[in-house]
């Protein structure tokens, strides 16, 4: 099964799909993921990506679906992918419906996770994370144990993403409506599309996931 994970940043697509890699053996293709790892490792295509992502706007078509085919080959053996972060617009879809036919494979099923905008300003700037062995906290709903002190290492040094500010958010909120909302139609009219509700706590939404998936 090839899923679509569809949300606002900070929906919590990247909580489902590691749990949907667990336990259904499919394989997470993050493309927030990928292209920090391009930023990371400081190539052109890096470089350019790096200064649209810190602004909030969408990186090239080009260069996503290129990142996706690599890590497609590379995780070759699964049951299917879980693609989280893309497609955000119509054309990106139909690129993706393009290289998926040459691969002999479709799009199975989309689970849109619906959360409000207010809320999704609140949990991404209040998130950070432990410099050290990367486990994430929240200011309102996840501190360390011990202030300043993290859980899992002991480290005691934190960092924050660079993009995690309330103007870019409400930036990528506005190109998110404006540009991925669309996708919902589009695939609804394939007949592959489950909505769930964000707001739910995190099990609650897994449940309805899994219910969403079941069904399929």
């Amino acid at each position: 099964m090839n899923l679509v994970l569809l949300g606002p940043p900070g929906a919590g697509k990247g909580t489902q799909a590691k749990r949907l890699q667990d336990l259904r053996s499919l394989v997470q293709l993050s493309t927030g993921d990928m292209l920090r790892a391009a930023v990371a490792a400081g190539t052109e295509l890096g470089r350019q990506a790096g200064e649209l992502m810190e602004q909030g706007q969408l990186v090239p078509d080009a260069l996503v679906i290129g990142l996706i085919a690599e890590s497609m080959d590379e995780g070759k053996g699964g049951a299917g992918f879980i693609l989280d972060g893309f497609p955000r617009t119509i054309g990106q879809a139909e690129a993706l419906n393009t290289l998926l036919q040459s691969r002999g494979e479709k799009v199975d099923r989309v689970v849109v996770i619906e959360v409000d905008d207010d809320a999704l300003v609140a949990r991404i700037t209040g998130r950070f994370t432990c410099a050290t062995c990367g486990e994430g906290y929240h200011e309102l709903f996840k501190l360390p144990k011990v202030e300043g002190v993290c859980d899992v290492c002991g480290g005691t040094k934190f960092s924050r993403r660079a993009d995690d500010t309330e103007e870019v958010v409400r930036e990528r909120l506005k190109a998110y409506h404006a540009q991925t909302e669309p996708l919902i139609g589009y695939y609804k009219a394939q007949d592959k599309v489950s909505a769930v509700d964000g707001m739910a706590d995190i099990e609650t939404v897994q449940k309805e996931i899994d219910q969403a998936l079941d069904g399929a």
